[in-house]
């Protein structure tokens, strides 16, 4: 079957590799399509980070190349022995998280959080940017038929949102702001309305960007125009409740931390590429806190629920639809150069 496989840094390579089987445990899926996520970007361009390269994974035992892609849905076409959780024909999405069960955390129920975790698409066991994936069964969801396909590669970054929000004190009637709509920061914001809070900020560069904000009912703020920090500050009342940084720049880090309030909240979803300083005092003399958050935990259920009822859509989310030959140039490379792009889906054909 066709894949696409990550070699190294900015080497990726679209190969036919071995259909997976569906052994015991496992359910084989015709994957339908797959979301390019920023944590793929990021291995792109400054891997490795969880891709495991030299030594193998200690959960899947496999190293680089890797198929990649952890965002997406599809159709099951055959289930391994033991597997009673799903049925041939079933439409699924996949909780790509892989954790040892053992450690300290996972034992704590925080199966994210474990010393060892990885992500199938980019720890091995296949992934996403192929024509078939072989998941565990625990990994699976189903999604009801009014859920399409395509709205169905959003439900794992949509766990990101929901998960960052949940994982936030942030209270029905709170006001919030949102660094970076990008793909994760519009998931966010759309999070954030499904949580109840009364004013939603978003700090944007990108006019297409600012746009999508502004059409899920943020209020956006150009960093261009303003003083990010005061404005905030000024049309809040004294700081936003929360702040979530999602853009991974250390500069804006300090800019989200200043927003808030005094008791306030700094939300922490980016993964950074680079080191980022902040000033203690800013958190201390105001009592701040500052909290992150990786992946998500038992939270599709829920996401899947919330799509089901018109949340994350899929037609205001994806700006582009490539075929899996496409991906590296109109996708990634897309990605960097084409700031209007937010979700790009791929399918494999």
């Amino acid at each position: 079957m066709k894949a696409l496989r990550w070699h190294g840094l900015k080497d990726l390579r679209v190969e036919q590799i071995e259909e997976p089987k569906a052994l015991p445990g496992k359910v084989k899926i015709k994957v339908e399509w797959c979301g390019i996520c920023g944590s793929d970007l990021h291995e792109y361009t400054a891997g490795p980070i969880f891709i495991p390269e030299g030594a193998p994974h200690p959960i899947t035992g496999e190293k680089a190349p890797i198929v990649m892609g952890h965002e997406f849905s599809g159709q099951v076409v055959e289930i391994g022995e033991g597997v009673s959780k799903v049925t041939v024909g079933d439409r699924v999405v996949v909780e790509p998280i892989y954790a040892c069960g053992t450690c300290d955390a996972c034992k704590s129920g925080y199966y994210n959080l474990c010393s060892t975790m990885g992500f199938l698409g980019l720890a091995g066991g296949g992934g996403g940017f192929s024509e078939y994936v072989a998941a565990e069964e625990y990994m699976v969801h189903k999604i009801p038929d009014s859920i399409s396909y395509e709205q169905g590669a959003l439900v794992e970054p949509s766990a990101v949102a929901l998960h960052a929000v949940r994982q936030s004190k942030l209270k029905v009637g709170d006001k919030a702001v949102v660094f970076g709509a990008g793909p994760i920061g519009l998931l966010v914001i759309e999070a954030l309305k499904a949580s109840g809070a009364a004013e939603i900020y978003a700090v944007e560069l990108s006019p297409e960007r600012k746009q999508k904000a502004t059409e899920l009912g943020a209020i956006v703020i150009d960093p261009k125009e303003y003083d990010v920090v005061e404005e905030i500050h000024k049309r809040t009342g004294g700081g936003a409740d929360v702040a979530y940084e999602v853009t991974g720049v250390p500069p804006v880090l300090t800019q989200a931390l200043n927003s808030t309030r005094i008791g306030g909240e700094l939300m922490i979803v980016s993964i950074f590429e680079k080191e980022a300083s902040i000033k203690p005092n800013n958190i201390v003399m105001l009592e701040r806190s500052i909290k992150g958050i990786i992946g998500y935990r038992n939270v599709f259920p829920a996401v899947i629920s919330l799509m089901a009822q018109g949340y994350f859509s899929a037609e205001k989310l994806v700006t582009k639809r490539i075929k899996l030959d496409e991906v590296v140039e109109e996708g990634f490379e897309a990605l960097l150069k084409e700031k209007n792009q937010v979700k790009i889906l791929v399918k494999a054909e």
